[in-house]
């Protein structure tokens, strides 16, 4: 199963959002997020989000959630909330999740941590290309902005700060194509796979 658990934090600031709530009002946000059901389905190729039972996959994209995203998810409650539901639906196993805390938070003991980093203008760049297919338009030097003050934001924050787990694997995809990138990490999973199948 794979988790975006970053759709999951959008679907939450696009509530906040739809509710016309003030991102310093960390007491309605907080109340909200407990009455909030934000579901992820899998499909043939892409993942479904679902806010309250609305279809929100193409609406959590949008810049004016890129914009709140960081706030709401520094509050406490929020990230109480979706910890959670993320720890719930990884119980299990078999699950690979995509966040910014999976490796220091989520599951500090996952078999496998991925650090994935690019530069700055590599992430913009990518970033506006999904825009565009949504037909909105943003300016490369905007996105460097944006993309910036988000890490400074999502670094700095006091609740699960964005930060590197010690026994992560660091992956630099700024020249590294999809197909590189998914091999490069379908051959570390199966090198830990072997490695515990040797050990039984």
């Amino acid at each position: 199963m794979y988790v975006d658990t970053g759709a999951m934090y959008r679907a939450m600031t696009l509530k906040v959002i739809k509710h016309k709530i003030s991102l310093d009002q960390e007491r309605l946000i907080s109340k909200i997020a407990e009455e909030t059901n934000i579901r992820l389905e899998s499909g043939d190729s892409t993942l479904k989000v679902f806010l309250d039972n609305q279809d929100v996959t193409q609406a959590i994209r949008s810049q004016l959630v890129t914009d709140a995203v960081s706030a709401v998810s520094a509050v406490k409650k929020v990230r109480d909330v979706m910890v959670r539901e993320q720890q719930r639906m990884g119980k299990k196993g078999g699950i690979v999740l995509e966040g910014r805390d999976i490796g220091t938070v989520v599951f500090p003991d996952a078999d496998l941590k991925i650090f994935m980093i690019a530069n700055v203008k590599e992430r913009a760049r990518r970033r506006q290309k999904d825009l565009v297919d949504q037909g909105i338009e943003v300016t490369i030097d905007d996105l460097i902005k944006n993309i910036n003050e988000r890490d400074r934001k999502d670094s700095k924050r006091e609740i699960s700060p964005l930060q590197k787990a010690d026994d992560a694997v660091v992956l630099d995809t700024s020249d590294m194509t999809i197909t590189e990138q998914v091999k490069f990490i379908v051959n570390k999973a199966k090198e830990i796979i072997e490695k515990n199948d040797n050990s039984d």
